[in-house]
């Protein structure tokens, strides 16, 4: 039988950005306490949680200390320190587990395990020095992408190749890190799933929601998402095939390319997503309580749709707009409350909703 976390539990959050901020006040509106864990001060969590570790994660007394705080620890970014892990891990439960991470956080290793099971990726190869990448270019052709295997996001780590001339500077631009090379997929637009699986194996999947980048940042996330009633089967039931495979507890992002032959994994993320923002307004239970109950053992919550929504991330100068959106009819404004407007930087989100049309 799962055990359930009590009320007024306290649940530790790894990270003190806005999904942190976002996922703490799921678990208030379910009579959970958060305590978060995050070097940098004024934090979007550090407002709406209870308590703060302000501490590096380095700091071994301070891990054993937020541990002895809370009663589950929670994540809301990926890069966690191996050396945290080892601390936290023997003295409270850290839900998803640590192979979702060890997966997740090297790109190679999570493109083998998407093979492995069976899913359709980008070609990639391995990637250390100048002969790995002549030879992966070789097999793979052009264009293709060099990325980090470890740390990017949002576009960052990564270079486009498009001609052996271009293969040198492209490795110069990977700093000496191990490296992934990435065949280009001909896709005609991208999608993501956010699914869930609770600690007692169930598993529950919101519709897969498309999206639009600019600049290798999420711009917008539309649902419903422009798939056949067969893709979108297939989207929610290869997203549940990974969550079992990783016996994986809490919310999950999967991104996928749409290309003729079939979905394409682009990557996974093990930890609410910025595609599933939309959940907010268009689902009785979003993607954040949906985590909370996830990791507190929790009945996972109906993700069915009652809603079409446009979510939009704020970016940099978007901000500017707030005014304007905040008088728009069916428009959610959801502001991170960051102190400091930066080029690329996500300071917020808007919903906008309509009644939801037959899909």
């Amino acid at each position: 039988m799962v055990e359930t976390l009590a009320q007024g539990s306290v649940i530790g959050i790894l990270g003190g950005g806005q999904l942190g901020r976002m996922l703490a006040v799921a678990a208030s509106r379910l009579g959970f306490k958060t305590c978060i864990f995050e070097p940098g001060g004024d934090c979007p969590a550090s407002h709406v949680s209870n308590y703060h570790f302000q501490k590096p994660y380095d700091d071994e007394d301070a891990l054993r200390a937020f541990a002895e705080a809370v009663d589950v620890i929670t994540y809301e970014f990926e890069n966690i320190p191996t050396s945290a892990l080892d601390i936290l891990e023997p003295l409270k439960p850290v839900r998803p587990g640590r192979n979702a991470l060890r997966v997740s956080q090297d790109r190679l290793v999570e493109k083998a395990f998407l093979s492995d099971l069976g899913l359709k990726t980008a070609p990639f190869a391995a990637v250390d020095e100048a002969e790995d990448l002549a030879e992966g270019l070789s097999e793979i052709g052009f264009p293709a992408i060099l990325k980090t295997r470890r740390f990017g996001y949002d576009g960052k780590g990564q270079a486009r190749i498009n001609a052996a001339s271009e293969a040198e500077a492209a490795l110069e631009d990977m700093a000496g890190q191990p490296a992934i090379l990435e065949g280009f997929v001909n896709f005609s637009h991208e999608v993501s799933v956010i699914g869930a699986r609770g600690l007692d194996g169930s598993v529950a999947c919101f519709d897969p929601g498309e999206n639009v980048h600019e600049g290798g940042i999420l711009r917008t996330t539309t649902v419903p998402a422009r798939l056949s009633t067969k893709q979108r089967t297939d989207a929610v039931l290869l997203a549940g095939q990974i969550l079992n495979k990783l016996d994986y507890v809490g919310v999950m992002g999967v991104e996928l390319f749409v290309t003729e032959a079939g979905l394409v994994v682009n990557e996974i993320a093990p930890r609410v997503h910025n595609s599933g923002h939309w959940t907010q307004q268009g689902c009785t239970i979003d993607q954040f309580e949906q985590h909370i109950r996830a990791v507190a053992g929790w009945p996972l919550g109906d993700g069915g749709r009652y809603a079409d929504v446009v979510m939009e991330n704020l970016i940099g100068d978007d901000m500017d707009k707030v005014p304007a959106i905040a008088r728009e009819a069916g428009a959610a404004l959801h502001l991170y409350g960051k102190a400091e407007v930066k080029p690329g930087r996500k300071m917020g989100h808007v919903n906008r909703v309509v009644p939801a049309r037959q899909s």
